[in-house]
């Protein structure tokens, strides 16, 4: 079916398949991985507990003025009046990221063990959270997670973590299967590093453009609280827009090895985070300059 991304309407196929099955197979799991650059696990979280989270961050939106009055809290129907922007996906949430019942969910014993089994070792978390509250008209552009937080071990996954239920009018995470095996892409933009290099981040904006020039397919599913769907720092993925009234809520957090080095931005008690990227003193390179010479 046609679905909306940023800028124009792409065939998005909806049958990621599932690892549940994998689950007691690490062997496995990781062989999927290699293969595939994603596991879409169903139920992993508890459910109650991503819901009680779900009801923590709704209350703080409310607070805020972004949820519409007068409709039921755990709809969060968006404000359409709310001053401020939300098309991005608003990342400004650090001090959601500190909740109890956050933390709970996204650094809680179903996750950590599933990482400790699938890596063969002690997982680590990083301390940054991302967690995203996107109002209607959000989405992202077509990026690898590798070039902002490349430096540490390379053996780094996110995990996508809907704070809710998402349907595909609300925008979720798609992905372009294969692209973590678009090796030219990988030898030079999966090289990058937005803070040493100053480049954009985003690889492209058209998602036809991908799939024309380098191969894979566009694809994403509906996910329930609970659900979530982990994949290497080398696929290719965005957001879908949110054509709905809702707020999405989502979180991108990342694991690893605890015995393998972490990317000195994303840990310890004050994050630093970005310390040279999109900052207003600096100059960042276009987007079509940096692949005219990675030759891309």
């Amino acid at each position: 079916m046609k679905l909306p991304f940023l800028h124009q309407e792409v065939e998005v196929s909806t049958d990621l398949r599932e690892s549940n099955t994998l689950l007691n197979n690490a062997e496995a799991l990781q062989e999927r991985m290699e293969e595939e650059g994603y596991l879409l696990i169903r139920g992993l979280h508890d459910r109650e507990a991503v819901l009680a989270a779900r009801r923590q961050i709704l209350e703080k939106l409310a607070a805020k003025g972004m949820l519409a009055p007068n409709t039921p809290l755990m709809d969060g129907i968006f404000n359409p009046d709310y001053p401020e922007p939300t098309s991005t996906g608003s990342m400004g949430n650090k001090a959601l990221t500190q909740m109890p019942a956050f933390k709970a969910v996204v650094e809680g014993t179903p996750v950590m063990n599933f990482f400790r089994q699938f890596l063969g070792g002690d997982a680590l978390t990083f301390d940054f959270k991302w967690l995203r509250t996107a109002g209607p008209g959000a989405g992202s552009p077509i990026h690898c997670d590798i070039v902002f937080m490349g430096r540490g071990t390379q053996n780094l996954y996110s995990c996508w973590t809907p704070f809710g239920d998402v349907s595909l009018d609300m925008g979720p995470i798609v992905f372009c299967l294969a692209s973590n095996r678009f090796e030219q892409v990988r030898a030079t933009y999966g090289q990058a590093d937005v803070d040493r290099d100053l480049i954009e981040g985003h690889f492209s904006d058209n998602p036809l453009e991908i799939v024309e020039k380098f191969g894979g397919r566009w694809a994403t599913t509906t996910f329930s609280a609970g659900d979530v769907i982990i994949f290497s720092m080398f696929l290719m993925h965005a957001s879908l827009l949110n054509t709905s009234d809702k707020i999405r809520i989502t979180a991108d957090t990342r694991y690893q090895l605890a015995a393998e080095p972490a990317d000195e931005r994303w840990i310890g008690e004050k994050p630093k985070g970005h310390y040279a990227w999109k900052k207003n003193e600096v100059e960042i390179e276009r987007l079509e300059e940096s692949r005219q010479r990675w030759g891309v």
